[in-house]
């Protein structure tokens, strides 16, 4: 994890319960704040040698406790993306509500995109998925996917899926206060996915999970277990396209 900077403003239905506030609120930490952390240069980190902390081929798994795009962290990404270029033999992997702003958040030099860096756009919703996923295909960006989690309805995302989308991952709520997941949104999306040839990953249940009409309640330490179960991942066979 590469939280570079913490904190966050709800931007759409799918940050109603967002686990950022729901961790800052055990400690009374207000998760408005946007503010850089003590790992702000944690990829370019290095040991007593000179060489690099981390080795060439790691993965960062960067700002997932905030937005990459906020507004608030404007003054301090023109040096994320200048330790993100340097480090141009590990990959960044992030998660963003605001594709709106890509374009204003882009280095000079990003072109047709970085093969460093994938970008995952959130689509909880229909409302979501007609605002963003036309931005979302049209970026410059060479590797990306849809992140439908927490999914909070029926979602139609066929039009945009195609060979700019390389994974559709979806999954419900957790929390106490989660709103259900019904098991046929996602073999829905599922279906979506493999009618287009997209890989398709069910991460997690959610909290409230139903199922052929009926409710169940999964602890947490069991979300992640149960979508597995459910076999129904999907990885398309480039081989017969």
């Amino acid at each position: 994890m590469w939280n570079l900077w913490h904190g966050c403003r709800k931007y759409s239905a799918g940050c109603k319960n967002c686990y950022v506030y729901r961790r800052d609120g055990k400690y009374d930490v207000d998760s408005t704040k946007v503010r850089k952390t003590a790992n702000f240069s944690l990829p370019v980190a290095k040991k007593r040698d000179g060489s690099y902390k981390y080795p060439a081929g790691t993965c960062f798994m960067t700002c997932f406790t905030s937005d990459f795009f906020i507004e608030d962290a404007d003054a301090w990404r023109e040096e994320a993306w200048d330790m993100i270029r340097e480090r141009s033999d590990c990959t960044f992997e992030f998660i963003t509500k605001r594709i709106v702003r890509f374009g204003d958040c882009m280095p000079p030099d990003w072109g047709e995109g970085w093969d460093n860096v994938v970008i995952g756009c959130t689509v909880e919703n229909n409302a979501e998925a007609k605002r963003r996923m036309p931005l979302f295909v049209a970026a410059p960006i060479k590797h990306r996917f849809v992140c439908c989690e927490p999914l909070l309805e029926k979602t139609d995302i066929s039009e945009w899926l195609g060979k700019e989308i390389e994974l559709v991952i979806a999954g419900g709520e957790s929390g106490d206060n989660a709103r259900e997941c019904d098991f046929d949104w996602i073999k829905d999306l599922r279906r979506q996915c493999e009618d287009a040839k997209v890989a398709f990953r069910f991460k997690q249940t959610g909290a409230i999970f139903r199922k052929d009409g009926r409710y169940y309640s999964v602890p947490r330490k069991l979300q992640h277990v149960q979508a597995v179960k459910a076999g129904i991942d999907y990885m398309p066979d480039k081989g017969a396209e």
